[in-house]
């Protein structure tokens, strides 16, 4: 019994050292193929406002500001409605209509994204162009509409599952002192369920930031810079859109190939700022208990 124990554990501990390497090798290799672009073209033309690689021009700052923008629209849309969803799940719905929604929200959650894409081109850019009266309904509010509805089964699936980890006695403690329902809901199980529920948005975020296939069918694809509140309504390209639209064409190893992967370098860089935001604001109420303790 022992040595199966010990079995299974030096295989969870090398299944998990192994997870480590294998994102270090992803960013080596990107880095590899990536730096080389700060040597093909000067820091001024790679950090510029046009991107048109056929006359050699590669300013990201674009695709920079198209997947920002979009991002943080789309998570002022998603984080209401998802938090706001899975306090309803968890909290308030009856336990019949919980038993419904819980397996309705799990199945939007495992919609591919080039489904909702097409239904994006096909429902809501016609909506958007004759709602506000656009040129065109391929723009950064569709995009980030889009968006929205891809994080929201995530961010609701994983803050209706903290919401569930709070332990009963919180909440009849709070209504034994006479709390009523939504004090316990905003006093007591949503500080409890904290650090779930920002894991949560951040996993709501990197959803948002790395998908690719949706926003590159509903953005418009047009690398315009986001330099003034009328943009958002304009296309826009992100980064992801770029790297899938153009990495099967470029030349192995041509200054545009660099190019693509120095993106892919931002794009993870963006990605470990999120994840490290996230893992930071999780550990905040484990230090303040431990302080308390100490």
């Amino acid at each position: 019994m022992k040595k199966t124990e010990k079995l299974i554990t030096n295989t969870i501990r090398i299944a998990g050292s192994s997870s480590i390497l294998f994102v270090m090798l992803i960013f080596i290799f990107l880095l590899k193929e990536g730096l080389p672009a700060l040597q093909d073209i000067s820091f001024s033309t790679l950090f510029s406002k046009r991107w048109y690689p056929i006359e050699d021009m590669y300013g990201i700052l674009p695709l920079i500001s198209g997947s920002l923008i979009v991002t943080i629209f789309s998570m002022v849309i998603a984080l209401p409605l998802g938090i706001g969803t899975a306090i309803y799940i968890g909290e308030i719905a009856p336990h019949n209509v919980k038993e419904i929604l819980k397996p309705m929200v799990e199945v939007l959650a495992g919609i591919p994204s080039v489904v909702l894409g097409f239904i994006g081109v096909l429902v809501l850019s016609p909506l958007v162009r004759t709602t506000l009266n656009l040129p065109t309904g391929l723009t950064a509010l569709t995009g980030s509409i889009l968006l929205a509805l891809i994080s929201i089964p995530t961010i609701v699936s994983i803050a209706e599952d903290a919401l569930y980890a709070v332990p009963g006695s919180y909440r009849e403690a709070a209504y034994a002192v006479g709390a009523t329902q939504w004090q316990v809901i905003w006093y007591i199980v949503l500080p409890a369920a904290r650090s779930g529920i920002l894991n949560a948005v951040m996993l709501g975020v990197g959803r948002s930031l790395g998908e690719t296939m949706a926003v590159m069918m509903v953005t418009g694809n047009a690398p315009t810079l986001f330099s003034r509140l009328e943009a958002f309504v304009s296309p826009v390209r992100t980064m992801t859109a770029t790297i899938a639209s153009e990495m099967g064409e470029v030349a192995s190893g041509s200054a545009h190939y660099h190019v693509l992967f120095f993106i892919g370098i931002i794009l993870f860089l963006f990605s470990l700022v999120v994840n490290i935001t996230s893992s930071s604001l999780s550990m905040r109420p484990k230090r303040g208990k431990d302080q308390v303790v100490s």
